[in-house]
């Protein structure tokens, strides 16, 4: 089995269709730590306008089910577009963590039914 079929078992969803895995760490506290950055494919709602890509925005950290003891966050990184024409930014609006919460959402509806409500969370280090 290669690695990019492995991570469709670890990852959230269907989160690897649109991001692609940039680097792991792991800190010393056995915190892993999964790098992924918006793959460079044009939004089609905006399939109207000239769009290049322009970097990315702020990173995300998303807590995640820990694997084997450890901790995982998830720090995802969407891209930018700017319209060649206008000079405007566009970015795409991801629905990746449950409401009012920084865990993802399969991890917070686990939380949920196991506890009945979510937990407080732990600020990443």
């Amino acid at each position: 089995m290669e690695i990019a079929s492995l991570l469709k078992y670890l990852l959230p969803g269907d989160l690897l269709e649109y991001f692609e895995l940039i680097q792991v760490k792991e800190s010393e506290d056995d915190m892993l730590s999964f790098y992924l950055d918006e793959k460079n494919i044009l939004p089609p709602e905006h399939n109207d306008k000239q769009l290049v890509s322009h970097g990315f925005d702020h990173p995300v950290t998303i807590q995640d089910f820990p694997l084997r003891q450890r901790g995982v966050y998830l720090v995802v990184r969407r891209r930018k577009w700017k319209d060649k024409v206008t000079g405007k930014i566009y970015s795409r609006t991801w629905d990746l963590t449950a409401r009012g919460t920084s865990y993802s959402k399969e991890f917070a509806a686990f939380l949920k039914e196991l506890f009945g409500q979510l937990p407080h969370q732990q600020q990443k280090p």
